[in-house]
């Protein structure tokens, strides 16, 4: 178990009530070495890339990007696919250890990964240029706690893209979740079949899920915010992004009635002013 010990530094440590850590920057202490060390168990890469097939791929490449910022980088899935595929990818995440993690893969891959560790608040002093594309998924724009800290993340995303760049994020369907009580079919994004990844709390401000690795059943915690589909596209337009397509687990919403996930595509090329953010 990942309990409180001052002599176990790479052990997560919540102090007295878990459920009260509600905070943005306390993303990095959770991403202790032993959990990103099983974190690809968790994602298992060859079925999430079966599973998700060349969506991503495919909604750049429609829209003629290029040069991809990806923002969550994490252990480097979708950084190596994208270079696989022949993108240039600038790879960053405010985790050092993950960072670490990612270039490692990388380099399985035959490939040295661009990386950058950077916080997303101020994600433009770190990270450099512009880019056809951000991309932040694997639910990560959920470690933000303050409306506050998640309007000045996208407004440097934004700030990032070309004038007719685009941003990808994604995140668990946390409506469904507050709604309806927690399902998941771990059909296409954790998709390791010797990991537990459940909700151990769940309210309004507070989304705190269980990981236990079955390998050695150890088990660890993530403290998120859990954001509403709405929610996050209104944030959106707030920031400027123009048009706004959501979809359900890789299909149109309508397809899907109860997804695990929703990825928003964000279009920052002002076209008119009648267009607005679309379903």
């Amino acid at each position: 178990m990942t309990v409180p010990n001052e002599k176990h530094p790479e052990r997560q440590n919540y102090g007295d009530n878990p459920t009260e850590v509600r905070e943005t920057g306390k993303y990095k202490s959770e991403y202790v070495q032993s959990f990103v060390e099983r974190w690809d168990e968790l994602i298992d890469w060859e079925a999430r890339s079966e599973s998700e097939g060349d969506f991503f791929i495919e909604e750049l490449r429609k829209r003629g990007a290029k040069k991809i910022l990806d923002v969550a980088t994490g252990t480097g899935f979708h950084s190596v696919r994208l270079r696989k595929a022949g993108f240039e990818v600038v790879s960053a995440d405010g985790s050092p250890e993950m960072l670490a993690k990612a270039f490692e893969n990388g380099c399985k891959h035959n490939m040295i990964l661009r990386t950058v560790q950077a916080d997303w608040r101020w994600l433009n002093r770190d990270v450099h240029g512009k880019y056809d594309a951000v991309i932040c998924l694997g639910n990560s724009f959920t470690h933000l706690f303050s409306e506050r800290d998640r309007r000045k993340a996208l407004a440097e995303f934004y700030a990032a893209l070309n004038h007719d760049g685009i941003l990808i994020l994604d995140q668990r369907n946390y409506d469904g979740i507050l709604d309806k009580g927690f399902t998941s079919k771990h059909t296409y994004y954790y998709c390791g079949d010797n990991v537990k990844a459940e909700p151990e709390h769940i309210d309004d401000g507070l989304a705190r899920f269980r990981y236990e690795f079955s390998s050695d059943k150890s088990v660890y915690h993530l403290n998120m915010f859990p954001l509403r589909k709405d929610y996050v596209k209104g944030l959106m337009q707030n920031v400027g992004f123009q048009t706004i397509s959501t979809y359900a687990d890789f299909q149109e919403t309508h397809r899907s009635k109860d997804p695990d996930f929703f990825i928003h595509v964000a279009e920052k090329k002002y076209d008119n002013e009648d267009q607005g953010a679309n379903a």
